[in-house]
């Protein structure tokens, strides 16, 4: 197993560590800890697409791609450290799937990948206790400043309340994308270029 502690700033007592493959298996539980904490309104409301069972499904599919990525915060401020956010992703590979149910392609090549393209930021969430804290920045930032990838991309809902924010930190939509999954949403595209820029003054 794979455990790194993220170098960098990070808000408060809240600590990341890094965990390949392997290591993200070991962590099967506390991501799916995370998840509920995230979504228990969308779990309690009955949405079929954020049940846990649907969740934990989608990870052990997505945990067996090649050079999947898990970065997970800690909160310190207890007797015990208290996993409070997440984010994962991996890079496209040429027989990827990611891209099936794409709308319109903004240009012929945009679905061209050869492992090294594009890093597909798969999940990004924080429990609700902590949000608006930058932890959820903080996540982002981490998994995607050592990527060596020319592009990242993230499917966002077009009503997902953290939308605006995603445009602040420098992602741009492309076009739109229905994945082939069981009850997904329509959801749009969005872009950034690699790699990550110096960390700014939010920071």
């Amino acid at each position: 197993m794979n455990t790194d502690r993220v170098p960098g700033a990070t808000p408060g007592d809240v600590t990341l560590r890094r965990f390949n493959a392997t290591g993200a298996r070991a962590q099967r539980e506390v991501v799916s800890q995370i998840h509920r904490g995230a979504y228990a309104e969308r779990i309690a409301a009955g949405s079929q697409f954020d049940s846990v069972e649907a969740f934990m499904n989608r990870f052990d599919v997505y945990v067996q791609r090649e050079g999947f990525d898990l970065v997970i915060a800690y909160d310190n401020t207890g007797p015990d450290a208290r996993p409070v956010g997440q984010t994962w992703g991996w890079p496209l590979g040429p027989q990827t799937a990611w891209w099936k149910g794409l709308e319109i392609p903004p240009e012929p090549s945009f679905t061209e990948e050869d492992g090294s393209r594009t890093f597909a930021l798969s999940e990004i969430m924080v429990c609700r206790p902590w949000t608006g804290r930058g932890i959820a920045h903080a996540l982002h930032d981490a998994l995607l400043r050592p990527r060596t990838e020319q592009r990242a991309t993230l499917l966002v809902r077009p009503d997902n309340p953290a939308y605006a924010i995603y445009t602040r930190w420098g992602w741009r939509k492309a076009t739109q994308l229905r994945p082939g999954l069981p009850d997904a949403p329509l959801m749009d595209v969005l872009i950034m270029q690699l790699p990550l820029a110096p960390p700014g003054p939010e920071h």
